[in-house]
């Protein structure tokens, strides 16, 4: 647990603090939060004050483009004829909040920005292999053709290339060099194994706060290892995580990274321009948050798209202890402050909102932290039947956090497991689980809560115990169970967990990140990404009378020829028929389909019991040079379960956290649809989710929306501030 802990204080993602004073009690507060604060702009942002031209009145829009009054529409030409697969943008900061809208060229170089607002936009044109075109203002109804010229070098046109394609420059230290022999050998640390531990130390540690690849990171002042050492210096959690790769041994391998940068280098392939369905996109970002990093954010109910339909979008102020809150309607921001528990208060600062979803009410439901306090009494308590079969007497001080939209009550709910991510179960109870243990599985009977108030009696929890004994069922004597070492200690080591005793079961030690709950037979799952390489994903049944009927299997991604396919999991969901689609970190997904598996409990059932179930898919983009390791960051997974965005019914998406992405995978072809954020570059997205505001109008009435979420704000192309991105798919590129 320590380098977890290690790493949510450095990057302020889930601040784990315990041993204040506070009561175990339920705490509700009333909160003012509809006021309209003055919006904040950031320093890059827009105006119409500049020098921009105004577009010449009375252009001829080219045939095929009709121009209603809420639209801007035209051709661009580049240097051999029309540009296609190139994006047009409009941004305006005449609104309450600064908004860009995005839309992509058809093969003709024709476009159509819809649904405009009656103010000015400065409208240009990005493309890969092109220069930033000049910004013209133009106003909605009017035809704006464009001209754009080719970027003058590889170098120049590169300077537009998401993040992972100068990440994929880097030259890690070879295979050969491990395990690391230390400061007196090679330098690399002896914990390092293999270059997928090396590579899963960078994952967790350093893209985790951050686009690995951006202007900010591929640039340094001095680019060699003193300089290096000095840059990492500044900040305690990178000088912290250089050392765990082998500090002299990293900067060399950074610096020789961005010295070959300067000297010229650039990727030697470029990204495509979009194709086919990627041209119909159309993507708005707003500004939001007054600045704030934003972790999660909600529009609806996970289970039902159609819960909150164009109302506000939620999202958690993870450094704030606030709901950070945009109408896309009205483009108003505002905030909601999180009360504290002990004493009362109207805002608890430190608390630490990680994961947020609504439910079928409305209510939004935020996983979060700093109770200022010890667990409930009943936590360890022998006569609660969970507590007596696996106490939790920890210190991590979880909360759940209630918003009432209609009230404007926030209720605050001390928890005995722990809460990072959440789900809604589609069972009779709207059961809400919960991951962020790392030795079990939480839920909150959401039913019980509203007709009782009693979070004793809502909340349950399993102990990650799989069925190694092969009897059918969880051993009730804990002091039988195999007590897998402690991965969350020795997060470097790798290998399948080793049963001491098959005739007992075994407790599963990890820690469990992104939950998914099967629409199909309302088992949970989790991703178990401790330790990094390989990590696995956590199965939970939690059986009608638990704890004792709760069954939990373990599956890791597959081991061949000492490499494993993928590693580090972050999120995973499951769709319709039962399957899970999975997130890792180090550049992939996975399907993993429990119906291929031959094993399922028993003493060879710790995770490499079931390859055949597994199939590892590669995202557009570059892998690391001379390596099979992906550069980009899988993140999180969502299913689109009711076809919101048009890709078809049950299609996963995934934020692509190093290539400015929301990636779509179309299971029935195995091909990929990449939702590209081309400004301001630097989105970085921990969750998406999709919303149906009015089923009768097309593609207006629907889309996804997903936050920038990066801890280092400061790296995105406006500087440091808050954007939320909503993507809609027309049915052409030219459809209003």
């Amino acid at each position: 647990m320590g380098s977890y802990r290690r790493l949510c204080l450095v990057a302020s993602a889930c601040l784990l603090l315990a041993g204040l004073p506070a009561m175990a009690q339920e705490v509700t507060q009333t909160l003012g939060g509809s006021a309209q604060k003055a919006p904040v702009k950031h320093a890059a942002a827009p105006t119409l004050t500049d020098k921009s031209e105004r577009a010449p009145a009375g252009q001829k829009a080219p045939d095929g483009v009709e121009i209603t009054a809420d639209d801007i529409g035209g051709r661009v030409m580049g240097p051999k004829g029309p540009e296609a697969g190139v994006w047009v943008i409009a941004e305006t900061s005449d609104l309450p909040t600064v908004l860009a809208k995005v839309v992509v060229t058809d093969d003709a170089g024709r476009y159509v920005i819809p649904e405009l607002q009656k103010v000015n936009y400065k409208v240009w044109v990005r493309g890969y292999g092109l220069t930033d075109s000049k910004p013209v203002v133009a106003t909605p109804g009017m035809a704006v053709n464009l001209t754009v010229t080719g970027a003058p070098d590889a170098r120049a046109a590169a300077q537009i290339y998401p993040a992972n394609y100068w990440y994929a420059l880097l030259h890690p230290p070879k295979e050969d060099q491990f395990p690391g022999t230390g400061p007196q050998g090679n330098g690399i640390n002896p914990q390092l194994k293999t270059q997928q531990s090396w590579f899963g130390n960078m994952k967790e540690n350093c893209e985790f706060c951050h686009q690995l690849g951006d202007q900010a990171t591929r640039e340094a002042a001095d680019n060699s290892p003193d300089g290096w050492t000095a840059r990492v210096k500044l900040n305690a959690g990178m000088n912290n995580n250089f050392a765990r790769f082998g500090h002299d041994a990293a900067v060399k391998v950074f610096a020789d990274w961005t010295k070959r940068i300067a000297d010229g280098e650039v990727p030697p392939v470029p990204p495509a321009r979009p194709e086919g369905v990627e041209r119909n996109l159309v993507v708005t970002v707003r500004d939001w948050a007054d600045g704030r990093q934003i972790h999660d954010q909600a529009s609806t109910d996970h289970r039902n798209p159609w819960i909150n339909g164009y109302g506000t979008i939620y999202g958690l102020g993870v450094h704030d202890g606030t709901f950070e809150n945009i109408d896309p309607v009205t483009d108003k921001t505002w905030s909601v402050p999180i009360p504290g528990i002990s004493p009362a208060s109207d805002h608890n600062d430190k608390a630490v909102p990680h994961a947020v979803t609504l439910d079928q009410k409305g209510r939004v439901w935020v996983a979060a932290n700093y109770r200022e306090g010890p667990n409930p009494s009943y936590c360890t308590d022998p006569k609660n039947a969970f507590a007596k079969l696996y106490p939790m007497d920890n210190p991590q001080a979880r909360i759940i956090d209630i918003y009432d939209p209609a009230t404007k009550k926030v209720t605050v709910i001390p928890e005995c497991a722990e809460s990072d991510h959440l789900n809604f179960d589609r069972d009779k109870d709207n059961t809400v689980y919960f991951s962020g243990e790392f030795s079990a599985m939480g839920w909150f009977d959401t039913r019980v809560w509203d007709e009782t108030h009693n979070a004793e009696k809502a909340e349950g929890w399993c102990p990650l115990v799989i069925d190694t004994s092969g009897d059918g069922k969880m051993d009730q004597d804990s002091s039988r169970w195999n007590n897998i070492a402690d991965k969350a200690k020795i997060n470097m080591e790798e290998g399948s967990p080793k049963v001491a005793d098959p005739t007992h079961d075994t407790l599963v030690r990890g820690f469990i990140y992104g939950i998914g709950v099967s629409p199909k037979d309302h088992s949970v799952w989790g991703a178990d990404y401790l330790p990094y390489v390989p990590g696995g994903i956590i199965r939970m049944d939690r059986g009608s009378h638990p704890p004792e009927t709760c069954k939990v299997e373990y599956y890791e991604p597959p081991l061949v020829n000492g490499r494993y396919l993928a590693f580090n999991p972050r999120g995973v969901d499951i769709d319709s028929d039962g399957v899970a689609w999975v997130a890792f970190a180090s550049g992939q997904i996975g399907r993993f389909d429990r119906r291929q598996c031959d094993v399922l409990n028993g003493p060879t059932a710790t995770g490499q019991h079931c390859a055949k179930g597994w199939k590892i898919f590669n995202p557009p983009g570059p892998l690391v040079a001379g390596t099979d390791v992906g550069s980009d960051h899988i993140y999180a997974t969502w299913i689109d379960y009711e076809n919101v965005f048009g890709l078809g019914k049950d299609v996963p998406f995934f934020p692509g956290d190093n290539s400015d992405s929301v990636l779509a995978f179309l299971p029935k072809t195995e091909k990929w649809v990449t939702l590209r954020v081309p400004y301001p570059m630097g989105f970085y997205a921990r969750d998406v989710d999709g919303r149906i505001d009015d089923a009768k109008a097309g593609w207006k009435g629907r889309g996804l929306w997903a936050p920038y979420t990066t801890a280092a704000m400061a790296h995105q192309e406006n500087g440091a501030y808050g954007h939320i991105a909503n993507f809609q798919m027309r049915p052409n590129p030219l459809a209003h």
